[in-house]
Order: structure tokens, then C-alpha cells, then sequence
């Protein structure tokens, strides 16, 4: 089995209850001093509990990596002092100590002896997990997944008020919106949308994982300018039939599983059950990144580019 089999099966339990066109991502802001909090500051978490913060969190642990990538992205980063097993971008991310978490445990011992007084969830961990960790005394706040862009601007707004970085991720978020604009207005004339399949985990060839209706995949295909194939699924991740897209016949094929599983558009065109698809006849198959679309962070702004790109070159010369 496919070692995206493993992710994806992880993600269904926890996550699944789911300038110009530079398609350079920025998670690398200047570092700065945290600006104080005045009063208390409430702010409601995604399991709708009031979390409080009389000062800005400074010694944090993150345990998903896609808060990992916007504490670096508004310039918290050295405020960061460990983080999950899969936190592994920015390059200085894997600089810092592992807690674990990812396919196994995540070492509570070491969690609590590194004092933090943040820890930063996100929907990969269950309540019960959240529950575990405040009960040996540690502050935890879990931040939602976005369904779409502009929810995941939100994220980072919240995790500036939480560092005391708000100036920088309010400049992020200007700036962020900017590209995504550029890229609405490219598409603004265009009226040709190609049905995209998104294959997200191909262990069985013949009944791919994809996105569905309500995920964050198919917004973002909606906004790069296609009609997702998958939407009319019933769950937001699910798999479906060879048969099926035989009957459906995806204009372009984008293989996410290229991240994880190491699939190649190469391997998609190869699987003999797959010649009749006229993506594959025309060689309408790209590898993606799935980093760009599974981890709700800045990189989804990079996701949307890259894939404005795929669907409608012709527009982003």
C-alpha cells in the first residue's frame, strides 16, 4: 500500500467531520517583536470554546503543519519551539524539536517538559486528544480547516492576534488577496471550464480516491476555472469507479497522489483500465502538488495559481 494510503486514511478520521500570478509562496516574514496584547484578548477556537490571552504566545508547540507554515509565513516562526513529525516546511521548521503525532503518538512527556504556553491544533487532532493535553495543564487552541480561500485568511488574522503578530499578518493577507484577485480577473472573460479529476490516492486503480462536494479541493478548482468532477459525490473525500469516469470523461486529470504516493502521469497513462479516457488519449494528465491544496495555509494562494495555470494556460502566459 501506497504510503499516501496511510495519510489519507489518517486525514479521513480527523479532518473529513472538512504583483501577478508569482506562484512563489510567502512564509518567510521578517521577524519582529511580538506587539503586546492590551486587556484580554477572547478569541473562539474551531471546537467553539473561548480561548483567552492576556499576552502573546511565545513559546508554542505546533502539532499540524499547516499552522506550523503560518506561524513562520506572519513572522512568529522564533516563536515556535517544537513542532508534529510532519511540520517540514519552511526548511527551518525541521530545525525544531519533534513531539511526534503524524502516524503515531505524540509524546506527551516531552510536550509538557518543553513548558510551551500555546499549543497550536488544528483538525487533524481529535477533541479527545485536546482534551488529553489540557488535562496535563497546557493551553490548547486548534484552529478550524478552511473550506476555501478567503476562510483560511481568517486563520491567519487569528494566529496573529494569538503571537502578537496582527501588522504582519494582516500585510500577508493584503498581499495574498492580491495574487488571488489576479488571478479572478485572468479568468474573468474566459466561459470554457474543463471537468478536472483530482486523484488524490490510486492504491486501487480502479476506484480512486478523490474530492467530493464541500472540500476544500473542489472550491478550489471551481475558482481556478473548472467544474470538478468529483462533485457529484456523495462525502467530500470518497472514491470512484473506472466505470464512472469512463461515463464522466475528465478533460484534464491532476495526479495529487504524485506527492505522497510518488504516481506519475506516466503510471496514470499506463493503467490499461484507463486507455479510454480521453485526458489520457490527448496527455492531459499533470502531476500536483498536493502540499498545495491538503495543508489549509498560505500555499493554497501557490495551489490556486498553479492550477489557474494547468486548467487554462493560455490565459498566464
Amino acid at each position: 500500500m501506497k504510503i499516501w494510503s496511510s495519510v489519507f486514511i489518517f486525514l479521513l478520521l480527523f479532518v473529513v467531520t472538512l504583483s501577478g500570478c508569482s506562484g512563489a509562496a510567502q512564509v518567510a516574514s521578517p521577524t519582529t517583536a511580538p506587539t503586546a496584547i492590551t486587556g484580554v484578548l477572547m478569541l473562539t477556537d474551531g471546537l467553539g470554546r473561548t480561548i483567552e490571552f492576556d499576552q502573546p504566545a511565545s513559546k508554542i508547540i505546533s502539532i499540524a503543519p499547516s499552522n506550523t507554515e503560518i506561524l513562520f509565513a506572519i513572522g512568529a516562526g522564533d516563536q515556535v519551539i517544537a513542532r508534529d513529525e510532519f511540520s517540514d516546511y519552511p526548511e527551518a521548521a525541521k530545525q525544531l524539536t519533534s513531539v511526534g503525532g503524524g502516524f503515531g503518538a505524540l509524546d506527551m512527556e516531552k510536550m509538557v517538559s518543553l513548558q510551551p504556553d500555546l499549543v497550536l491544533a488544528s483538525e487533524l487532532t481529535p477533541a479527545e486528544q485536546v482534551d488529553a493535553i489540557e488535562k496535563l495543564g497546557l493551553k490548547v487552541f486548534l484552529l478550524s480547516n478552511p473550506q476555501d480561500i478567503d476562510s483560511m485568511y481568517q486563520n491567519l488574522e487569528i494566529a496573529g492576534k494569538i503571537t502578537g503578530k496582527t501588522v504582519q499578518a494582516e500585510a500577508l493577507v493584503d498581499a495574498l488577496k492580491k495574487r488571488a484577485t489576479a488571478v479572478d480577473n485572468a479568468l474573468a472573460e474566459t466561459s470554457d471550464k474543463p471537468v478536472v479529476f483530482y486523484e488524490i490516492d490510486s492504491t486501487d486503480p480502479n476506484a480512486p480516491w478523490t474530492a467530493g462536494p464541500g472540500s476544500f479541493i473542489g472550491s478550489l478548482i471551481d475558482r481556478s476555472g473548472g467544474v470538478n468532477l468529483g462533485e457529484k459525490l456523495k462525502d467530500a473525500y470518497a472514491q470512484i469507479s473506472i466505470e464512472q469516469l469512463l461515463v464522466d470523461q475528465p478533460n484534464i486529470i491532476l495526479v495529487g497522489d504524485y506527492t505522497w504516493g510518488g504516481v506519475t502521469a506516466e503510471d496514470v497513462m499506463a493503467r490499461s483500465s484507463w486507455m479510454g479516457l480521453e485526458a489520457v488519449k490527448r496527455g492531459n494528465v499533470y502531476i500536483f502538488d498536493d502540499n498545495l491544496v491538503s495543508r489549509p495555509g498560505p500555499r493554497m494562494v501557490d495551489g490556486l495559481e498553479t492550477m489557474a495555470k494547468l486548467l487554462h494556460p493560455e490565459l498566464f502566459k
